[in-house]
């Protein structure tokens, strides 16, 4: 009886086995994360690259590619010999949202509007397929909102409101891409708006709707709808309590535009960042309000974030803020009171509170403004929030105007960052910064010493008053004899009742 060894009979087996059976015991599975990309060769809750939780799917067995040769959808040319007239921008009718998007929107593009619930985004877009549908009506162009959200009753009484009913703007409520696609296909718009995309489902993709998977899929098959048909579409995305987009990372990148809504529930102002724009400039802002009636631009957004008094007042600074590429006028506004508490009470609105308190400690250690034992409140008009250093010496003389009871000035701004050894440090930008206060009639800046080394201002209404550090600005505020004389006029004013200011 003869007998084999099980190392042999395995090598046997091996050599009489199939080339395609051994090839397919060697594959193995793949797993990729849907968030970031990422390969891993075992499929875990987490993608240890992004940290993203339940993104990681299973791919199949890795092939490798063949170079053949495939069909080409057109020859190449040569560059100057590609037609522009495609890419060319068309006006929505709306004038912020074009400053915003490089002039208009172009066909076949796919623009991404993200923002918080209830900030108004199914109402700006409303309102734009509504210009949008009124300004091509005679060349044929319509508009389809496709909501996934809403009812379409609903929508109505939205549009109703708002005056935004045409004839070329069509509605309708699918939560199916298929379907979506089949109202394309009947009324054959220029404009699709969808509201949203984490509210359509493909059919035949796996997963439930809003799921990493569907979204990357329903936004793939719009965006080839979009390109193979010359449609102008608009999604509409969620976003995370953290603020950023919701969905696959990977939907950034297949769209064109990505658009960020932002506005405070408790002020009517709303802004439109440009976070990516294959089109046009990624840092324009677009200024709206919302009212009762829908939504409008500003064109000239500065009023809504300064003061209206008749006098001025102690406690208040005005500055220059610079949105993208827009320079607005704010308003800084500073309270401060002598307490008791062993720990006096510091509160910032529209401020970012770690740079706050570093003005804070400057001023009391370089510039000899003691506010130990004094509770100090700052806040912004108009619902703003200021995040660059250029607002520092606005919010120091606004603190220091309000400690002496004395008023900065009515039509005095103030521009400079603020260093930790009290020095007073250039700002970008500051022929435009002048420019606008000039035109909105301030006749006096107070500006960095060191802004004229950094570049010439150019030709400006208003005159310039350079200051080296924070301590000469604050004497300049304590020491101006028409200060005193305004502090004291304002001192004398108290209002009597419910009627207008009398003089004690």
């Amino acid at each position: 009886m003869t007998t084999t060894s099980r190392p042999a009979a395995r090598s046997a087996a091996r050599s009489t086995a199939k080339p395609t059976e051994r090839a397919a015991a060697k594959e193995r599975p793949r797993f990729r994360c849907g968030e970031c990309g990422l390969d891993v060769p075992k499929w875990v809750g987490r993608c240890p690259e992004c940290q993203a939780w339940g993104t990681v799917e299973e791919l199949g067995a890795a092939r490798a590619a063949r170079l053949t040769a495939g069909p080409v959808s057109a020859p190449a040319r040569p560059i100057a010999e590609v037609d522009v007239n495609a890419a060319r921008a068309r006006g929505t009718g709306v004038g912020e949202l074009d400053r915003v998007l490089g002039g208009g929107i172009v066909p076949g593009s796919v623009v991404l509007l993200a923002g918080e619930p209830g900030v108004g985004k199914s109402t700006l877009l409303l309102d734009v397929a509504h210009h949008y549908a009124q300004l091509y009506a005679d060349h044929g162009g319509r508009a389809l909102v496709v909501t996934g959200e809403e009812s379409a009753s609903q929508v109505r009484l939205r549009a109703e409101r708002i005056g935004a009913l045409h004839p070329q703007l069509y509605l309708a409520a699918e939560t199916s891409l298929s379907a979506l696609v089949s109202h394309v296909d009947e009324v054959r718009p220029s404009l699709l708006i969808v509201d949203s995309v984490q509210t359509i489902a493909a059919a035949d993709v796996d997963g439930a709707p809003g799921g990493v998977t569907q979204v990357r899929s329903v936004a793939a098959a719009l965006i080839a709808l979009a390109k193979e048909r010359g449609i102008a579409t608009v999604l509409v995305g969620h976003v995370t309590k953290d603020g950023s987009i919701a969905g696959p990372r990977v939907l950034e990148h297949l769209v064109d535009v990505v658009l960020q809504f932002e506005g405070d529930r408790n002020s009517t102002l709303r802004l439109v960042r440009a976070v990516k724009n294959r089109y046009g400039a990624a840092d324009e802002v677009g200024c709206f309000e919302l009212h009762d009636r829908g939504i409008a631009g500003l064109a000239d957004p500065s009023g809504l974030f300064l003061g209206d008094r008749r006098v001025p007042v102690s406690g208040a600074c005005v500055t220059v803020t610079v949105e993208g590429r827009r320079p607005l006028l704010t308003e800084v506004q500073a309270l401060t009171d002598e307490t008791q508490a062993a720990m006096p009470r510091r509160a910032f609105a529209g401020l970012d509170s770690a740079r706050m308190a570093m003005v804070l400690a400057v001023l009391d250690r370089r510039a000899g403004v003691r506010l130990g034992k004094h509770d100090v409140y700052t806040a912004t008009v108009g619902g703003i929030r200021i995040v660059e250093p250029a607002a520092d010496l606005a919010v120091a003389l606004a603190i220091t105007s309000s400690m002496a009871d004395i008023p900065v000035g009515d039509r005095t701004i103030a521009l400079g960052e603020i260093g930790l050894v009290g020095e007073l440090r250039p700002v970008s930008a500051i022929r435009q910064r002048l420019a606008e206060a000039a035109r909105l009639g301030f006749g006096t800046a107070l500006i960095p010493a060191a802004q004229t080394a950094a570049g010439p201002l150019g030709e400006s209404r208003i005159r310039t008053i350079t200051v080296p550090d924070l301590a000469t600005a604050v004497r300049y505020l304590s020491e101006r004899p028409a200060h005193r004389q305004a502090a004291t006029q304002a001192r004398r004013l108290r209002p009597t009742g419910s009627g207008p200011a009398a003089v004690d």
